[in-house]
């Protein structure tokens, strides 16, 4: 280690000795980013619901919490239940009329969990439980005032603005990980998985049957899972996790829970109560196999003129051409080896996204973007790769034409193999082919691998291994480390991860002012002490990566640097009948600084939040930050023999920010909701990159001469998101978005960019499968309108059917070949395409 990476190393720790210091007791609630506390989504998840409030305990951890006394348990909620097995399935019609019903166990006396903290529910839920050897069987009655049930024809996974039940099964009892399943009053699913390291996702789909259907007092449910759509543990000792939900949205939605719920400690399955007696379950092996074909034709404008005859000052207006129709055969295998370990194998595998990225503001930003991975191929077993450096993002892995993943667990092991070929660095198209450097890329495959283990240990902690390996010509990259969550006690989580890395490939050289083909070699860490309580938690936590650090299968934001933070939140008790529902206070403090001990930046930031009535909050911010910038970070570092990256005569910038937040979302009914997000920010960089034809730079070195080095300076910045949803009748529902980033320069009083960006999303449900959307998407910076028409049918997850047209188009912007501006709209592309698969499944 050199000696300014030990000098780098020492002021971490003396960091982290100091806060230990003046914190007295450190605690960790969640990943935050820096000096922002996380505001809920528009449409809020079952799993964020039910623990954002506060840190929850388990119930056998109730005994010893602190503060309010514990509830004790009933004994039909203090043991295991036993699931008894059926004779004869029940028809899933939504009815609860067979006569199977009235042999399942039975689930009552829900608790009120959110706003009250373990009250009596608002309304009455039943739940039943059954299985035979195929199936697992629930059945949800829910009594209320059946003109208030708030119930839409929803699209799959998106039944969160309206009422719903739930069931969360922890298939192996090891407190890490369950399914969940919610269900809206017509049956509409939504379906995921939910990890106590990293919350929920719900890009997972199960394939199920469930009915709903409202009554004259409330609504039911009927559900069906096939055990083979599971992974899980069964015989005679073997007992599951289990977690039964309700939402009632207008009452300040409200979530009741068959287990109560502690905010006296951390942890949602650590709480939940138990079910057994699945001695008699058929353990066939399943095969699966989704053929899929995808057929679509595209065009686009190409220029009609050489760029020398541009240059020479002649105008290409361009001309559209229609591409070939395209073919894409592809199939899938699943195959079930064991309850617990399933192997997929993908030959030309149909990766498309159905739906395109949401538009997001990219200008003056100095770090890459994180967009969501979509892809069913990678999202099956996606939580096993999932550690907090982010070593693992699938969409890294952009166009395979074979990949092959075995993952699963057996006994308290989990583990995950990933191997693909991506042809996507070496497919180059048009003109790129014609160019001499690209010759000995072309048409070449990059060969990558991912190997993650974990071991459960004690109760609820654990230790794992991850390791990748990216290889291309002049691009190798491999990664290795280590991982462990441990639970301490009750209320405190310690966490932490190693990564190293070695890397042959170019680095950019600032000293050299270009890129070195040479050997990498680098450090990634992370750590974060949790400790929670009924009002106040506490969060410590910092993470790091050095120079050279890559992860060209994962995601990184930054390198060189060091990020150690402080976080405390303190929150009221909550008073379900008063205007006033519950109240918080947010604090966080933090610093970055490199390898080199060199401070970049700084903040300490306040937050205040309120609950009201009909689901609505408010919260107020004020952020005061230092940032500080160096050359080294944007290019050349200035020498004798070198200009440097910026202009002037420093090769920094330093100043003060200061920043105030104004937030705010309410849902006053099913018909509407509204949310909004304000930020002013005094004394934000404009990094003088430009922002294209529109907005060049508007430095003072910028302005003399468009090619001169960066001149970054300050400014005003002003940001904002306003969001509408509109549901006129229980089919259809729209959603307008209207997102603003406006930054003006102190030192020439000029714009340096204003980008407006409006989004309509329209959906129409025909029915539970079947869907028609429309969306649009136009941004005043690039002048660029997107939009999409899609017609959909996916009645179970491997078999859909998907017409859709994409269209790309500039209104009034500047021709891509001449940059000269153009009038109306002008063309950029289109696509028209086909997307079907099917699904078939055989078990023996």
């Amino acid at each position: 280690m050199s000696e300014k990476q030990r000098k780098g190393l020492s002021i971490t720790v003396l960091w982290l000795l100091c806060a230990l210091t003046a914190s007295g007791r450190a605690a960790v609630t969640s990943q935050l980013s820096p000096g922002v506390e996380r505001t809920p989504a528009t449409t809020a998840s079952p799993a964020t619901t039910s623990t954002s409030a506060a840190a929850v305990t388990s119930a056998r951890a109730t005994e010893n919490a602190q503060g309010r006394e514990a509830r004790a348990l009933p004994p039909e909620k203090s043991q295991p239940v036993v699931i008894p097995k059926l004779e004869q399935p029940p028809v899933i019609d939504g009815r609860l009329e067979d006569e199977a019903w009235k042999s399942a166990a039975i689930f009552k006396n829900f608790y009120q969990i959110e706003p009250g903290d373990n009250t009596n529910a608002s309304k009455e839920t039943e739940v039943f439980i059954a299985y035979d050897a195929k199936f697992l069987y629930v059945a949800f009655r829910a009594h209320d005032d059946a003109d208030k049930v708030r119930a839409t024809v929803a699209k799959r996974d998106d039944i969160f603005n309206d009422d719903y039940v739930g069931i969360i099964l922890d298939t192996y009892n090891d407190k890490r990980k369950a399914y969940q399943f919610f269900f809206n009053p017509l049956g509409v699913q939504a379906d995921g998985i939910f990890t106590e390291a990293s919350g929920e996702d719900f890009s997972v789909d199960v394939l199920m049957e469930s009915k709903g259907a409202l009554t004259g007092n409330g609504y039911v449910i009927e559900v069906a899972i096939p055990f083979k759509s599971l992974r899980y543990e069964t015989g005679e000792d073997k007992v599951w996790g289990i977690h039964l939900q309700r939402s009632i949205k207008r009452f300040n939605n409200e979530l009741d829970s068959w287990m109560p719920i502690s905010r006296d400690a951390s942890g949602l399955l650590n709480q939940a109560g138990r079910i057994k007696g699945f001695e008699e379950v058929s353990a066939g092996r399943t095969l699966e196999i989704i053929p899929s074909l995808t057929l679509s034709e595209a065009g686009k404008r190409v220029r009609t003129l050489s760029p020398s005859a541009v240059a020479h000052g002649l105008l290409d207006p361009g001309r559209f051409v229609n591409e070939p129709a395209r073919i894409d055969p592809g199939v899938t295998v699943k195959y079930g080896i064991t309850p617990t370990v399933t192997l997929d194998f993908a030959v030309n595998p149909d990766f498309a996204q159905v739906e395109a990225d949401e538009t997001v503001v990219t200008v003056n930003q100095r770090f890459p973007i994180f967009f969501e991975e979509k892809r069913p191929f990678f999202l099956e077993g996606i939580d096993i790769f999932k550690t907090p450096l982010q070593a693992v993002h699938t969409r890294a892995i952009i166009d395979p034409d074979y990949a092959i993943k075995l993952s699963g667990k057996l006994g308290r092991n989990t583990f995950g193999l990933l191997a693909a070929s991506d042809n996507a660095p070496g497919n180059f198209i048009g003109d790129e082919r014609l160019n001499e450097r690209n010759f000995r890329f072309l048409d070449k495959n990059a060969y990558v691998g991912i190997l993650r283990l974990k071991r459960d240990i004690g109760q609820e902690s654990s230790l794992g291994l991850i390791a990748t390996t990216y290889n291309f010509i002049e691009r190798h990259n491999h990664l290795a480390g280590f991982d462990g969550r441990f639970r301490l006690d009750p209320k405190t989580i310690f966490s932490f991860q190693v990564l190293g890395t070695t890397s042959r490939r170019f680095f950019s050289d600032p000293d050299l002012g270009r890129n070195v083909y040479r050997t990498g070699n680098a450090l990634a860490y992370y750590w974060s002490f949790d400790k929670g309580g009924r009002h106040l938690t506490y969060n410590l936590s910092g993470s790091g990566r050095t120079r050279d650090y890559r992860a060209d299968l994962g995601f990184t934001q930054r390198r060189n640097t060091n990020r150690e933070d402080l976080t405390v939140r303190y929150t009221s008790e909550p008073n379900p009948k008063a205007n006033l529902v519950s109240w918080r206070l947010f604090f966080n403090s933090g610093a970055n600084f490199d390898w080199q001990g060199r401070m970049q930046n700084t903040n300490a930031s306040g937050q205040f939040r309120v609950n009201l009535q009909r689901q609505t909050t408010l919260n107020w911010g004020y952020t005061r930050s230092y940032e500080r910038l160096f050359e080294s970070e944007f290019g050349s570092n200035r020498s004798a023999t070198q200009e440097g990256a910026f202009a002037g005569e420093s090769g920094e910038r330093s100043t003060p920010r200061h920043t105030v937040t104004f937030y705010g979302e309410t849902t006053p009914s099913k018909s509407f909701s509204a949310d909004f997000n304000l930020a002013y920010i005094w004394n934000s960089y404009d990094l003088d990159f430009g922002a294209g034809l529109k907005f060049p730079r508007v430095s003072p070195a910028g302005l003399l001469d468009p090619d001169a080095p960066l001149d970054p300076g300050t400014g005003r910045e002003f940001r904002a998101n306003f969001g509408l949803t509109y549901q006129p009748t229980d089919a259809l529902r729209t959603d307008l978005t209207y997102t603003k980033d406006r930054l003006l320069r102190d030192d020439t009083r000029l714009l340096a960019f204003d980008d407006n960006i409006f989004s309509l999303r329209s959906t129409y449900q025909f029915t539970r499968f079947t869907f028609a959307r429309l969306r649009l998407d136009y941004s005043t910076l690039d002048a660029n309108v997107r939009g999409q028409f899609l017609l959909g049918w996916t009645p179970n997850p491997g078999t859909s059917f998907y017409v859709g047209y994409n269209d790309d188009l500039n209104y009034r912007g500047f021709n891509p070949f001449t940059d000269q501006p153009e009038t109306g709209f002008r063309r950029n592309g289109r696509t028209f395409f086909i997307k079907m698969s099917y699904l078939i499944r055989r078990s023996f």
